[in-house]
């Protein structure tokens, strides 16, 4: 009888009440440009003064069918990010580009075809199919950052303890909530000079940029999208779902919580504001942790919304054979078809 499980239902049906009253009450255009301000105002980070991106290269690589460059540029609080800068070999044009995101795992070189010590990543792919290195065989120019709490940068204590997949997500998001702000606030901080990298490197057409993210580098993906239309088309693989099949029902890592949102949104919501722009969600019909009872209810709402805007043919999905996983066997061609056109 003590259990909280019962108000903790109640909750969430209040606010989902109060959401449903207020779209209502404002409208559809009225209400999305409102969402679009709530989820700016969540992910705002005081900084003093703008920083410049002052991009350094580090290193560059000859492979078979590609260059694969490191870079690295700056972000806010004094960060510098690591990136890999993967180039199509014998561009002639100006060349579509995809910003790549990474999940929980090694961190960038994991999707950029190498092993957590640089070294080519050979036989079977892992969970997250080496996407960065897929997408620049279809044409892309693909900018792969290291999301801050994985790879290199972990917390020096996190890279002492050895163990090559672990993260810092729970230490940084328990520092940065002193500070009122949220994890997720910096990555997707992050993520928008990333773009502003991406649209000034050679060779990149800044008009056709698009962005691959995978479980969370998903959330990453939806949000820097839902806020920043640079982004002509994403892909979100193993994250889209609501909070309440998600997040709120199998435990997930602490990234994925934003505090407030559910005062104004549910997650199918916010990812109805890259509407009308191109988006495919893609994920695995036996997901432990986005399930797919959850993808369906999203995608039902995104539908919807899709063609309330009259562009239908803008969204398409993949619920595919699989786990948590990466199957870009129907995303790569779809965000080809995107963004090289």
């Amino acid at each position: 009888m003590w259990q909280p499980d019962t108000s903790l239902e109640q909750l969430y049906e209040v606010h989902e009440h109060r959401r449903r009253e207020r779209r209502q009450k404002m409208g559809e255009s009225a209400y999305s440009s409102w969402l679009k301000d709530r989820l700016a105002a969540s992910l705002r980070m005081e900084v003093e003064e703008e920083e410049a991106l002052r991009p350094l290269p580090l290193e560059s690589a000859e492979l078979e069918d590609h260059i694969r460059e490191r870079v690295e540029f700056s972000t806010v609080w004094g960060l510098r990010v690591p990136a890999y800068v993967l180039k199509p070999k014998g561009l002639t044009a100006l060349a579509p580009a995809v910003l790549a995101i990474h999940g929980h795992g090694y961190g960038s070189r994991q999707i950029a075809g190498m092993n957590p010590d640089g070294s080519p990543h050979t036989g079977p792919h892992d969970l997250h199919g080496n996407y960065a290195l897929e997408l620049v065989r279809r044409g892309f120019i693909v900018l792969v950052p290291e999301v801050i709490g994985f790879g290199d940068r972990r917390l020096a204590a996190d890279q002492q303890v050895g163990k090559v997949g672990n993260s810092s997500c729970q230490t940084l998001a328990s520092h940065l909530a002193m500070y009122g702000v949220s994890l997720a606030a910096l990555r997707v901080t992050e993520a928008v000079k990333a773009i502003d990298l991406l649209a000034m490197l050679e060779g990149v057409d800044p008009t056709r940029i698009g962005c691959f993210g995978f479980s969370g580098g998903g959330l990453i993906a939806a949000y820097t999208a839902a806020l920043d239309e640079r982004i002509r088309a994403t892909v979100l693989c193993a994250f889209a779902n609501t909070f309440k099949d998600s997040i709120m029902h199998v435990p997930h890592c602490i990234d994925n919580y934003l505090p407030g949102v559910l005062t104004y949104a549910e997650l199918p919501e916010l990812l109805g504001l890259l509407a009308p722009r191109p988006l495919f969600i893609a994920s695995g019909e036996d997901d432990p942790i986005f399930p797919a009872g959850g993808v369906r209810k999203a995608l039902a709402f995104l539908e919807e919304r899709y063609a309330a805007l009259g562009a239908s043919g803008s969204l398409a999905s993949h619920l595919y054979a699989g786990g948590h996983e990466v199957n870009g066997s129907q995303a790569y061609s779809w965000l080809a078809g995107a963004l090289h056109g």
